[in-house]
């Protein structure tokens, strides 16, 4: 079909003919023609514009300001719809935490499983989450900044199995120290540095790149810097935040390397 009337567009696009109607009022879309019966038709340059026109308003975008975003041609079209997909795909990754905490729930309810509490509220939070990121790049600096949206994106390409590897993964290799702790072992000890080369190959798959002993020292001071850090390894044990940051750092010092700025951790 070439061309659409008002009901036709409606039916296939999801959109009441209200609204079509409305938007021709303002201008917003209009049709290809309007024929002797008064009869509106829509052709495949309006249903484009249609189709972006509701990529603004998904996104949450005032109808007085998406007709300034329509007049974009060529590369700034591209550039909008690639930024359009960047924030589609938080959404996607955060709700993926979501669905992944209301299993939690679901299993807990079910008897199976009980949740650590801070695991309640997973992916509740974007706010939290720019306010820590804001902390981060208010230590740091413009570096901190950086490996942030390299970290983002790294963790976006990873596939649901993966990221629930490194999830059980982290796990497993917090848990072996909290019981390393628990029986009194040297945190530079062998068997402790052994589970610490574990947990910093963890972080370099998170960050999606090399951690470099320095790095992984900076990473120890900020875990013990942020209030968050701290609170969540106490929940692991008493004492486990200062435990892990020392393992952290004697295993960076057996490199000779001062600490520097963590990237996202």
């Amino acid at each position: 079909m070439n061309e659409y009337t008002v009901k036709q567009l409606a039916a296939l696009s999801g959109v009441t003919v209200r609204t079509l109607h409305h938007y021709d009022e303002i201008g917003l879309l209009k049709p290809a023609s309007v024929r002797a019966n008064g009869y509106r038709y829509y052709g495949r340059a309006e249903l484009l514009r249609l189709q972006r026109i509701l990529f603004h308003r998904e996104l949450g975008v005032p109808l007085g300001a998406i007709a300034q975003l329509l007049v974009l041609e060529g590369d700034d079209q591209v550039n909008a719809l690639r930024q359009y997909r960047a924030r589609l795909e938080a959404q996607r990754v955060r709700y993926g935490v979501l669905i992944q905490t209301i299993d939690r729930t679901i299993a807990e309810l079910r008897g199976e499983n009980v949740m650590d509490h801070a695991d309640l509220y997973q992916g509740f939070s974007p706010e939290k989450q720019a306010g820590y990121e804001a902390w981060l790049i208010e230590r740091y600096g413009a570096t901190m900044r950086v490996g942030i949206e390299h970290s983002r994106k790294s963790f976006a390409q990873l596939s649901q199995p993966e990221r629930e590897a490194l999830n059980r993964e982290l796990q497993e290799v917090e848990q072996a120290l909290a019981e390393a702790q628990r029986r009194g072992l040297d945190p530079g000890c062998t068997g402790v540095d052994c589970l610490i080369r574990r947990h910093r190959a963890w972080v370099a798959a998170m960050w999606g790149r090399e951690c470099s002993p320095s790095a992984y020292s900076g990473l120890a001071e900020l875990y013990l810097a942020h209030p968050d850090f701290v609170a969540r390894y106490e929940r692991i044990g008493t004492g486990f935040a200062q435990y892990l940051a020392s393992a952290m750092k004697r295993h960076a010092e057996q490199f000779g390397s001062a600490p520097e700025a963590p990237e996202n951790p």
